[in-house]
Protein backbone atom coordinates (compact mmCIF):
# COMPACT_ATOMS: atom_id res chain seq x y z
CA UNK A 1 0.00 0.00 0.00
CA UNK A 2 1.46 3.50 -1.01
CA UNK A 3 1.91 6.05 1.48
CA UNK A 4 -0.78 7.96 0.18
CA UNK A 5 -3.44 5.44 0.63
CA UNK A 6 -2.51 4.55 4.12
CA UNK A 7 -3.26 8.16 4.64
CA UNK A 8 -6.08 8.02 3.23
CA UNK A 9 -7.22 4.95 4.79
CA UNK A 10 -5.80 6.76 7.93
CA UNK A 11 -7.76 10.01 7.44
CA UNK A 12 -10.68 7.51 6.78
CA UNK A 13 -9.93 5.78 10.21
CA UNK A 14 -9.85 8.73 11.98
CA UNK A 15 -13.10 10.37 10.95
CA UNK A 16 -14.72 6.86 11.90
CA UNK A 17 -13.25 6.87 15.25
CA UNK A 18 -13.40 10.24 15.66
CA UNK A 19 -17.24 9.29 15.12
CA UNK A 20 -17.60 6.63 17.84
CA UNK A 21 -15.93 3.33 15.46
CA UNK A 22 -13.97 1.36 17.96
CA UNK A 23 -13.14 -0.57 15.42
CA UNK A 24 -11.35 2.86 13.75
CA UNK A 25 -9.89 3.11 16.67
CA UNK A 26 -7.85 -0.07 16.74
CA UNK A 27 -6.82 0.36 13.29
CA UNK A 28 -5.19 3.03 14.80
CA UNK A 29 -4.01 1.54 17.46
CA UNK A 30 -2.53 -1.19 15.51
CA UNK A 31 -1.21 1.19 13.10
CA UNK A 32 0.67 3.36 15.50
CA UNK A 33 1.27 1.46 18.94
CA UNK A 34 4.66 0.92 17.69
CA UNK A 35 6.13 3.89 17.55
CA UNK A 36 4.23 5.69 20.42
CA UNK A 37 5.46 2.79 22.40
CA UNK A 38 9.26 2.89 21.18
CA UNK A 39 9.02 6.53 22.27
CA UNK A 40 7.58 6.14 25.46
CA UNK A 41 9.89 3.43 26.40
CA UNK A 42 12.75 5.36 26.08
CA UNK A 43 11.45 8.09 28.21
CA UNK A 44 10.58 6.55 30.83
CA UNK A 45 14.00 5.21 30.71
CA UNK A 46 13.55 1.54 29.74
CA UNK A 47 11.16 0.42 32.00
CA UNK A 48 8.59 -1.52 30.18
CA UNK A 49 5.93 -1.74 32.31
CA UNK A 50 6.00 1.94 32.75
CA UNK A 51 6.06 2.16 29.64
CA UNK A 52 3.09 -0.22 28.58
CA UNK A 53 1.17 1.97 31.23
CA UNK A 54 2.32 5.31 29.23
CA UNK A 55 1.39 3.86 25.89
CA UNK A 56 -2.57 2.59 27.06
CA UNK A 57 -2.62 6.23 28.76
CA UNK A 58 -1.86 7.90 25.47
CA UNK A 59 -4.20 5.89 23.47
CA UNK A 60 -6.96 6.89 26.23
CA UNK A 61 -6.34 10.25 25.61
CA UNK A 62 -6.16 10.45 22.03
CA UNK A 63 -9.30 8.19 22.13
CA UNK A 64 -11.11 11.19 24.59
CA UNK A 65 -9.74 13.76 22.61
CA UNK A 66 -9.89 12.46 18.83
CA UNK A 67 -13.26 14.70 18.48
CA UNK A 68 -11.01 17.33 18.67
CA UNK A 69 -8.52 16.65 16.24
CA UNK A 70 -8.81 19.64 13.66
CA UNK A 71 -6.43 17.39 10.78
CA UNK A 72 -4.16 20.09 10.63
CA UNK A 73 -1.05 17.64 10.76
CA UNK A 74 -1.15 13.47 10.38
CA UNK A 75 -2.93 11.78 12.74
CA UNK A 76 0.28 9.80 13.24
CA UNK A 77 2.07 13.24 14.28
CA UNK A 78 -0.31 14.56 16.43
CA UNK A 79 -0.57 10.91 18.33
CA UNK A 80 3.16 10.50 18.74
CA UNK A 81 3.40 13.96 20.01
CA UNK A 82 0.53 13.56 22.62
CA UNK A 83 2.17 10.23 23.79
CA UNK A 84 5.19 12.31 24.57
CA UNK A 85 3.03 14.81 26.21
CA UNK A 86 1.88 12.34 28.44
CA UNK A 87 5.36 10.58 29.22
CA UNK A 88 6.72 14.20 29.91
CA UNK A 89 3.81 15.04 32.34
CA UNK A 90 4.97 11.29 33.94
CA UNK A 91 7.95 12.95 34.21
CA UNK A 92 7.22 15.72 35.79
CA UNK A 93 4.46 14.09 38.42
CA UNK A 94 8.00 11.71 39.78
CA UNK A 95 9.26 15.57 40.55
CA UNK A 96 12.26 15.07 37.74
CA UNK A 97 14.48 18.04 39.00
CA UNK A 98 16.46 20.34 35.80
CA UNK A 99 19.95 18.72 35.55
CA UNK A 100 22.64 21.15 36.77
CA UNK A 101 24.30 23.07 33.93
CA UNK A 102 28.61 22.00 33.39
CA UNK A 103 31.58 23.54 31.54
CA UNK A 104 31.40 23.32 28.06
CA UNK A 105 33.96 20.13 26.85
CA UNK A 106 34.41 18.73 23.81
CA UNK A 107 32.38 15.97 22.56
CA UNK A 108 34.10 12.76 20.32
CA UNK A 109 32.68 12.13 17.21
CA UNK A 110 29.70 10.14 16.91
CA UNK A 111 31.06 7.03 14.81
CA UNK A 112 28.34 5.15 12.83
CA UNK A 113 29.49 1.97 14.72
CA UNK A 114 26.78 -0.56 15.27
CA UNK A 115 25.77 -2.07 18.34
CA UNK A 116 25.76 -6.04 19.00
CA UNK A 117 22.72 -6.89 21.66
CA UNK A 118 24.99 -7.23 24.62
CA UNK A 119 25.95 -3.27 23.98
CA UNK A 120 22.70 -2.06 23.22
CA UNK A 121 21.36 -3.54 26.53
CA UNK A 122 24.55 -1.56 28.21
CA UNK A 123 23.58 1.40 26.46
CA UNK A 124 19.59 1.49 27.24
CA UNK A 125 20.29 0.65 30.73
CA UNK A 126 22.80 3.63 30.93
CA UNK A 127 19.93 6.12 29.24
CA UNK A 128 17.67 4.71 31.71
CA UNK A 129 19.95 5.23 35.14
CA UNK A 130 20.35 9.13 33.63
CA UNK A 131 18.27 11.89 36.05
CA UNK A 132 15.09 11.62 34.27
CA UNK A 133 15.21 15.64 32.84
CA UNK A 134 18.46 14.74 31.14
CA UNK A 135 17.06 11.38 29.53
CA UNK A 136 14.68 13.10 28.38
CA UNK A 137 16.55 15.91 26.49
CA UNK A 138 18.54 13.11 25.65
CA UNK A 139 15.93 11.12 24.04
CA UNK A 140 13.89 13.66 22.43
CA UNK A 141 17.48 15.32 20.57
CA UNK A 142 19.45 12.27 19.78
CA UNK A 143 16.81 9.80 19.37
CA UNK A 144 13.42 11.13 18.44
CA UNK A 145 15.28 14.02 16.19
CA UNK A 146 13.54 17.14 17.84
CA UNK A 147 15.56 20.47 17.72
CA UNK A 148 16.40 22.41 21.27
CA UNK A 149 13.98 24.95 20.43
CA UNK A 150 11.20 22.42 20.29
CA UNK A 151 12.51 20.48 23.69
CA UNK A 152 12.90 23.59 25.16
CA UNK A 153 9.20 24.73 24.64
CA UNK A 154 7.85 21.10 25.62
CA UNK A 155 10.07 21.20 28.89
CA UNK A 156 9.78 25.27 29.91
CA UNK A 157 13.27 25.78 29.70
CA UNK A 158 15.43 27.74 27.35
CA UNK A 159 17.46 26.24 24.31
CA UNK A 160 20.86 26.87 26.37
CA UNK A 161 19.57 24.79 29.23
CA UNK A 162 18.30 22.39 26.92
CA UNK A 163 21.62 22.32 24.98
CA UNK A 164 23.57 22.09 28.43
CA UNK A 165 21.13 19.24 29.62
CA UNK A 166 22.25 17.03 26.65
CA UNK A 167 25.77 18.01 26.71
CA UNK A 168 25.49 15.98 30.83
CA UNK A 169 23.38 13.62 29.52
CA UNK A 170 26.07 12.68 26.64
CA UNK A 171 28.87 12.99 29.50
CA UNK A 172 26.58 10.81 32.05
CA UNK A 173 26.45 8.59 29.84
CA UNK A 174 29.94 8.25 28.62
CA UNK A 175 30.90 7.89 31.96
CA UNK A 176 28.49 5.09 32.76
CA UNK A 177 29.79 3.56 29.36
CA UNK A 178 33.54 3.43 31.13
CA UNK A 179 34.85 5.88 27.98
CA UNK A 180 37.11 8.77 28.43
CA UNK A 181 35.73 12.51 27.94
Amino acid sequence: MSPASTRANDSDDVRAAAAGDRHAFQRLYQLHVGRVHGAVYRLAGYDHARADDLTQDAFIRAWQKLPGFRHESAFGTWLYRLAVNVALMDLRARGADPVSMVDDEHLPDTGETPFCAAEREELERAIGQLPPRARAVLVLHDIEGWRHEDIGDELGMAVGTSKAQLHRARGLLRKALGESS
